[in-house]
């Protein structure tokens, strides 16, 4: 793993490294057919960050258009739709790549590994990693406290959660433990513009839920206007995404299963979702 450089570094727990609170710029740019890419701008230092760069042209374009010089490109998974921009954005702009150490040889370009309890430092703002294999078996996700925001890559969406490509449903249940217990505050930024979907699912294995219901009619209502859903609200996904949900009994009695297990009822909802 590379050193602390260009003002960012990689802080463990027990470093007594102090930093002001610092919120950062996000701009969301849409990409490919339903893909979210993410360009951060910490004001302290300047630094601007990329967050899963599915192709460079846009992600350069808007950086342009926005005066910000692109310095770091924060993977957090090797899927070729959120790093395939890695390699031409760091040539032009000698950006360091940021990926999980779990999965560090199929990340392109990558310079520093990251890992679970590690805290990176992107300018002046504190990242917590998470280790959060599910959807692939290195997947990470990043989340800047001081910003109230998690970029969660493909583990958790709005309303949804990843397949399981590379992981079981155990691992997956798991890391998105992990993540339900951040702030009810914590905004998801996450990969890809799939709430509506999302919400047609939930509403087949938890009719009955009010702030569901309420949920998908807004976003039904947004979706119509053109208008993205991303980034959603933790706290309220709690209350209505069905992959956070197999602990609570009305879901778990709604798939014939007991609540008890949520393992058990996280899978079978995942197998529903699959085919749905």
């Amino acid at each position: 793993m590379t050193g602390p450089t260009r003002g960012a570094s990689l802080r463990r727990p027990g470093n007594r490294q102090v930093t002001m609170a610092t919120i950062l710029q996000i701009e969301q740019i849409p990409v490919l057919n339903d893909n979210y890419v993410y360009l951060l701008r910490e004001p302290a230092t300047g630094s601007v960050g990329v967050v899963d760069p599915s192709v460079a042209a846009p992600v350069l374009a808007r950086a342009q258009a926005l005066s910000w010089r692109i310095t770091h490109i924060l993977n957090t998974h090797h899927h070729n739709d959120h790093t395939g921009g890695n390699l031409e954005i760091k040539q032009a702009t000698g950006g360091i790549i940021v990926g999980p150490r779990a999965d560090r040889a199929r990340i392109p370009g990558i310079d520093v590994e990251v890992g679970d309890g590690d805290t990176y430092l992107f300018g002046q703002a504190p990242a917590q990693v998470f280790d959060v294999p599910g959807h692939t078996r290195g997947h990470i996700a990043f989340w800047f406290a001081e910003s109230n925001a998690l970029f969660s890559g493909d583990t958790l969406f709005t309303l949804g959660c990843g397949r399981l490509f590379e992981g079981t449903p155990q691992q997956m249940w798991t890391s998105l433990g992990k993540l339900r217990r951040l702030p009810d505050a914590t905004r998801v930024y996450c990969g890809h513009e799939y709430t509506q979907s999302n919400a047609r699912f939930a509403l087949t294995v938890e009719p009955d839920n009010a702030a569901l219901r309420a949920y998908s009619a807004r976003v039904d209502a947004m979706r119509a206007e053109g208008k993205s859903t991303v980034p959603g609200l933790l706290g309220e996904e709690k209350a209505t995404n069905p992959f956070l949900r197999a602990d609570q009994a009305s879901l778990a009695a709604h798939v014939g299963l007991s609540a008890d297990d949520p393992v058990a009822v996280f899978a079978a909802v995942r197998r529903r979702k699959d085919v749905f």
